[in-house]
């Protein structure tokens, strides 16, 4: 895949250069990721779900816990001592998710299109990692995901293909099955389905090509474009007769509709505003479009 091969040199560079700061990368999906001295602390892309979406959807904590704890650490976006503090995971536990989400946005940055690499003054990432990752262990990880994924027989690209649930799936199912049969949609991509069940997009990713194969989800393909075709005389449109010479004509018959004096018509009392008191209200409702 065409990201991981503009993106590796860029992030073995970082790391032989102790680089500290943000690698920005440009691009479908895109992202951005973290160093400290040269060490891999985080990564975000909005191809993969980040800790915070892993953890709630794993139903360890609601998201009005989450709310709470937020509140109580004074805004911020990852509240790891509270979390640890009120029982809801532990030291380790929080470092693993934040490691899944790191190595699962490296991969959706990869499997991706990059155009551009850009290295940023240091920025404070959401989730960093007390101690980071070297970069080459990093790529390594990324590169074996994407050397198991095009080897399936029914590989699909994370953002690509559209996926719907087979009409009579037969079971018994995994999990992480039933999940996906259940938001599979025809309208959901695996990335989309990763969000939506809480888990990594490349296990998802990875699950869908098996389940493709066995028959569980089937591809939507997209309907082919309407094509438009122009009339022979090139814009469908008569040439127009020009009028005869002289003054025109006086309109007259009963296609003529005669003149009458504002506000006869009654118009003006049906658009008058009642007086109520009431108003109409409108409300936008926006949905969000994400373990191993």
């Amino acid at each position: 895949m065409s990201g991981y091969h503009h993106l590796a040199p860029a992030l073995a560079a970082c790391g032989r250069d102790g680089f500290t700061g943000a690698l920005r990368v440009t691009g479908t999906p895109g992202g951005t990721v973290h160093f400290r001295n040269g060490l891999v602390v985080a990564a975000e892309s909005s191809g993969a779900p980040g800790p915070e979406a892993l953890l709630l959807r794993s139903g360890r904590i609601s998201g009005e816990q989450w709310a709470e704890l937020v509140r109580e650490s004074g805004g911020a976006h990852w509240p790891a001592a509270e979390l640890v503090t009120h029982g809801y995971a532990g030291d380790v536990q929080l470092r693993v998710v934040c490691v899944m989400a790191l190595h699962d946005a490296v991969f959706a940055i990869c499997a991706g299109s990059v155009e551009d690499c850009r290295r940023l003054a240091d920025t404070e990432p959401v989730a960093p990692l007390p101690v980071g990752e070297p970069a080459g262990q990093v790529l390594q990880d990324t590169t074996r995901k994407l050397a198991a994924l095009e080897a399936l027989d029914h590989a699909v690209h994370p953002e690509r293909e559209r996926l719907l649930a087979a009409a009579d799936p037969d079971g018994p199912f995994t999990p992480l099955q039933r999940d996906l049969l259940g938001h599979a949609d025809g309208r959901s991509t695996a990335r989309d389905l990763a969000f939506r069940t809480g888990r990594s997009v490349y296990a998802v990713t990875v699950e869908v090509a098996r389940m493709l194969g066995e028959g569980l989800l089937e591809r939507v393909v997209a309907p082919e474009p309407v094509r438009i075709h122009t009339p022979p005389d090139g814009h469908g449109v008569r040439p127009r007769t020009p009028p005869p010479p002289g003054p025109p004509p006086t309109p007259h018959g009963p296609d003529v509709l005669p003149r009458r004096q504002p506000g006869a018509s009654g118009i003006a009392e049906v658009l008058e505003p009642e007086d109520s008191g009431t108003s109409w209200k409108w409300f936008f409702r926006l949905r969000n479009g994400t373990a191993r």
